[in-house]
């Protein structure tokens, strides 16, 4: 296994503003496409203010966000718009009632087609915002995962995450002994360093409309 590297200082440094990446809108929810980079939800410090809720609320002011993806992942994400909608929607995501598939690049080729990991996350506190795996202490998590193809000797993979802690998917990966390229918390210094970018990007969201009960499904073009 090559030498574990401890992550680089964090510096925020946002992707410049657009047009919103809107995949979808009506008076009651609104689906986006986020960029790598950006965090979800504002920092705990002035320099990181700028985030997908804050950018959301400049076109449609009562947006709030109901789940996160990672600062660095990218991909579909749902808001609500009115607070039944965003009760109804968190609902959905604590009952587990939601189909989420994630794309990755993982470290290395690996040898079985698919399986499931079931390893317990908990907070590595001294190393926050750093997650671990804890048998003893950990909450249950739970991510099946596909091999879809090799390329260049890495694989990409279809995740699709059955529990929603944080950092699961990045996680769980690193357990297998093929951390998601261009992880700076859990790849090692290789596979750090083998894309500018984590590669990991949440590639479809599907989940019953909040008002009319319709299944809906939103997808994303994968950026790597």
């Amino acid at each position: 296994m090559p030498e574990q590297a401890g992550p680089a200082p964090f510096v925020y440094t946002p992707p410049p503003k657009g047009e919103l990446p809107v995949i979808f809108a009506d008076e009651h929810i609104l689906v986006l496409d986020k960029p790598s980079g950006l965090l979800t939800v504002p920092g705990n410090h002035p320099g990181r203010a700028d985030c997908l809720e804050s950018r959301a609320r400049e076109v449609f002011p009562t947006a709030r966000i109901v789940h996160r993806l990672d600062m660095d992942t990218s991909g579909v994400i749902v808001l609500g718009l009115t607070i039944p909608a965003h009760a109804a929607l968190g609902r959905q995501f604590e009952n587990r009632q939601t189909g989420k598939r994630y794309i990755a690049r993982v470290w290395g080729e690996m040898k079985v087609a698919e399986g499931r990991v079931e390893q317990p996350i908990i907070t590595d506190w001294p190393n926050r915002p750093r997650q671990m795996i804890d048998p003893v202490r950990g909450r249950s998590a739970v991510t099946d995962w596909q091999v879809l193809a090799i390329e260049g000797g890495h694989s990409r993979v279809a995740l699709m995450p059955l529990t929603g802690r944080s950092h699961q998917l990045r996680v769980h990966m690193a357990h297998l002994g093929h951390p998601v390229l261009g992880d700076k918390f859990y790849a090692h210094a290789e596979a750090r360093a083998a894309s500018g970018r984590l590669c990991l990007h949440a590639q479809s969201l599907g989940f019953r409309h909040p008002a009319t009960g319709e299944k809906m499904s939103f997808e994303s073009a994968v950026p790597f």
